[in-house]
């Protein structure tokens, strides 16, 4: 079964947070991300990779500040902002996803978000090609101006969530997921009637 056919998501709950991921082989992943389709070499994306305990810790506080900053006191979830507070410091690698969007710019803002998107789909499979488990994450507060402002990023930029990354955990199955056949969704247009 093919790479795109076997990949699953993999939550941070599901990753060892003491197994470290090796920069060269993290670089290796993100050349891989790097080399997504892009309508005029524009290359949006933008990743910011937090590998350390504190790096990680400081992620973490900055969504849980901004949780409580940005969601009205009567629809906060306890839940939510837990787990805001746990994955950061649960997955060995944790990436910050933002695309890069020039006003009036050649390139529309829907392409560079796709570029973006694929960028995140090559990161996924490079990863899980080597063994690494994956969880593409969007909380509202990871995709809010504030939090790319807290990245140093400006206006130009949007926010694409969180990819966690690590290994998985020794016997952690390969979770199962299910499609609905691909005729439901495939539409041939080579017949004239």
């Amino acid at each position: 079964m093919s790479i795109y056919r076997n990949r699953r998501t993999f939550k941070p709950v599901t990753m060892d947070p003491d197994k470290e991921v090796p920069r060269e082989l993290l670089t290796d992943i993100l050349e891989d991300a790097h080399w997504a389709p892009t309508h005029g070499l524009t290359q949006p994306w933008r990743f910011h990779v937090f590998t350390s305990p504190e790096s990680r810790q400081r992620i973490a506080t900055t969504l849980v500040d901004l949780y409580d900053q940005l969601t009205p006191e009567n629809q906060q979830d306890p839940s939510k902002r837990k787990k805001l507070e746990v994955a950061p410091r649960r997955a060995p690698v944790v990436i910050a996803l933002l695309a890069h969007v020039e006003p009036q710019g050649k390139i529309p803002e829907w392409e560079e978000l796709a570029a973006t998107s694929c960028a995140a789909q090559n990161l996924m499979l490079s990863a899980h090609e080597k063994g690494l488990g994956t969880f593409w994450s969007t909380p509202p507060v990871a995709c809010s101006q504030e939090w790319i402002r807290s990245l140093g990023h400006d206006a130009n930029h949007l926010a694409l969530g969180l990819i966690y990354l690590g290994w998985p955990l020794e016997n952690e199955p390969n979770p199962r997921s299910v499609r609905a056949p691909l005729a439901e969704h495939l539409f041939w247009h080579d017949k004239v009637e």
